[in-house]
């Protein structure tokens, strides 16, 4: 089973409508560890979901999502407090969001609410802003620290700029988690803010001589690059008309997650060790479901048929 931890929200994205009528939106789920828990059981592994959900409409609806994609809610975390909301606008087909997140279910989980772990677990996935709030944060790192020996620990960074008030403090937080990450995936985006005068191949250098053992660049388009010590692997982007990028670098993570599964290589031996081939096509296959969802509205993950994975 892999676990995804971090926040799950409503994303409010902008309809068409006349210019001079009011602007109105469509309430879709999502949250970034939320996407990936999602993708990865509709990509047919196992897949749980660790955060706070709160008990109101929205996340009812959250909660409704994750089951019927096939994901495990046994270990989240249950409140009256409540969702977080998220309004995006979209510009040249990429997303920018405003978060109304003050006292919320995911925000307010502490390491007190987290669950023990069952011994079926193989992986745990951490990303995106619930890194960069509190008490939230540091319970998703404590959980890290506890797990780090016995699980493959995935990172995604996805930084959210808007949500970081203390930029120093967050870094030395990311430098924490990349020390005890098996699996790094960072974008274009999160690469121009974390290190702006940096290359990939420095920062990835510098990830690694922390301790990660591979470091995934997406370059939408563009594709991706994976660098595992002194390997390098490139696939190129999927061709496909997108409708909005939400939800893409989730898809990608799980993709990689549910593709190394599915090969018995999600191990830290094995993920230590991943030949060209298998990194190869472990970017491939996460290309190939990336292309799927940005070709569609919303954070909204292709289910394993869609693929048509030959065998």
């Amino acid at each position: 089973m892999i676990v995804s931890c971090g926040e799950a929200l409503i994303d409010f994205l902008p309809r068409q409508v006349p210019a001079d009528a009011p602007a109105t939106f469509a309430a879709f789920p999502g949250g970034s560890p939320f996407n990936v828990a999602i993708a990865i059981a509709r990509l047919g592994q196992p897949a749980a979901f660790v955060g706070g959900l709160s008990s109101d409409l929205f996340g009812e609806t959250l909660r409704m999502h994750l089951e019927q994609s096939g994901a495990d809610i046994s270990l989240t975390n249950f409140s009256d407090r409540p969702s977080t909301l998220a309004f995006v606008s979209v510009v040249d087909g990429n997303a920018r969001y405003a978060f109304l997140d003050e006292g919320s279910a995911g925000r307010m989980l502490t390491e007190n609410d987290l669950p023990a772990l069952p011994k079926k677990v193989a992986a745990l996935h951490f990303g995106s802003f619930s890194l960069a709030e509190e008490p939230c944060g540091s319970a998703f790192e404590r959980l890290m620290q506890r797990e780090k020996n016995d699980r493959v620990i995935s990172l995604d960074i996805n930084v959210r700029p808007t949500l970081i008030k203390n930029r120093d403090g967050y870094l030395a937080r990311i430098d924490r988690l990349a020390a005890m990450a098996d699996l790094i995936k960072l974008s274009k985006e999160d690469l121009e803010w974390l290190a702006p005068s940096s290359s990939f191949e420095a920062l990835a250098d510098r990830l690694q001589n922390l301790g990660a053992r591979i470091v995934v660049l997406t370059r939408g388009a563009g594709g991706a690059v994976a660098l595992s010590g002194m390997q390098r692997t490139e696939v190129p982007g999927v061709p496909v008309k997108v409708a909005d990028t939400i939800g893409a670098g989730d898809t990608f993570t799980a993709g990689m997650l549910a593709r190394l599964s599915s090969r018995q290589l999600l191990t830290k031996h094995a993920v230590a060790r991943l030949s060209p081939a298998e990194t190869s096509d472990m970017l491939a296959f996460a290309a190939r479901a990336a292309a799927i969802t940005v070709s569609r509205p919303g954070a909204n993950p292709p289910w394993l048929r869609e693929l048509a994975e030959p065998g």
